[in-house]
């Protein structure tokens, strides 16, 4: 009888314990337990002190425009952009203004570079409390929609200074799984030697702040047929292959959006 009685006690509290066990387990994955999201949190840290250059923090501000004001657009981004490059109280550069002419259309991107975050927090302090506040706002009745993201550029691909050569600019963009930006920089960072052997890349930056888990680089051609030409021999070259094999094992969405710089970016 007590034999009986030990072996049910044994089975009802292990019962009791897978019970825990799994509840603990679909808490987790539904919600986060904290010890996982403090270890996800130190990993993401973790990672972007290794792959980023530090120095830097760059602004993506992407306007969506009403397709019937892209030309009043223009004169209204001409004005912000290049007040606020020309001013010294200010500590923010222009890397460079495109306008989407393959992706979607009547999308312009400015892409602008802070002094790290205490940079990117002076500036737009001071934007605030100054008239570019009233030239932005010049802006905001030919848009539809508009958003920002600030990223930092990777170690081993940093932005190029300002420079006019003529032709397209490509802008790829990568929606990676999380956790997986270590090897993403990893591989690149292996495989982009066999590249600049034809053409040498413009930057590639991640997001720390807006939609995560993104990776963005840019190039630039003197047109699509080159474009074409270039990456078609890049795939001959050892490690080329592999790199862009690898980069579809890390991404859940790929972006390729074809540019043509505005008359005042810095990057022509």
């Amino acid at each position: 009888m007590l034999a009986r009685l030990s072996a049910r006690t044994v089975r009802r509290n292990a019962a009791v314990a897978g019970q825990a066990r799994r509840g603990i387990s679909v808490q987790s994955l539904l919600h986060g337990s904290p010890e996982a999201k403090q270890e996800g949190d130190v990993q993401i840290q973790q990672h972007s002190r290794l792959v980023a250059r530090g120095k830097y923090v760059h602004g993506f501000e992407v306007h969506k425009v009403k397709p019937s004001a892209v030309s009043e657009y223009k004169k209204a981004a001409e004005a912000y952009y290049t007040a606020i490059k020309e001013d010294p109280d200010l500590h923010v550069k222009l890397t460079g203004s495109w306008e989407a002419v393959v992706g979607e259309q009547d999308t312009f991107y400015h892409i602008l570079e802070y002094e790290n975050y205490s940079g990117y927090d002076k500036t737009t302090r001071k934007i605030k409390n100054s008239e570019h506040i009233n030239t932005y706002n010049k802006l905001i009745p030919y848009l539809t929609a508009r958003s920002q993201q600030l990223c930092q550029e990777f170690a081993f691909f940093p932005t190029i200074p300002p420079r006019t050569e003529g032709g397209i600019f490509e802008l790829r963009t990568y929606q990676l799984h999380p956790g997986t930006l270590l090897q993403w920089e990893q591989t690149w960072r292996k495989g982009i030697e066999a590249r600049r052997q034809f053409v040498a890349p413009v930057g590639a930056w991640f997001s720390q702040v807006g939609r995560l888990h993104q990776v963005h680089h840019m190039w630039q051609y003197p047109d699509l047929h080159s474009r074409k030409e270039t990456r078609e021999t890049a795939w001959k070259l050892d490690g080329w292959s592999e790199t862009v094999s690898k980069t579809a094992e890390f991404s859940m969405l790929m972006d390729a959006i074809i540019l043509e710089p505005l008359s005042f970016s810095m990057l022509k």
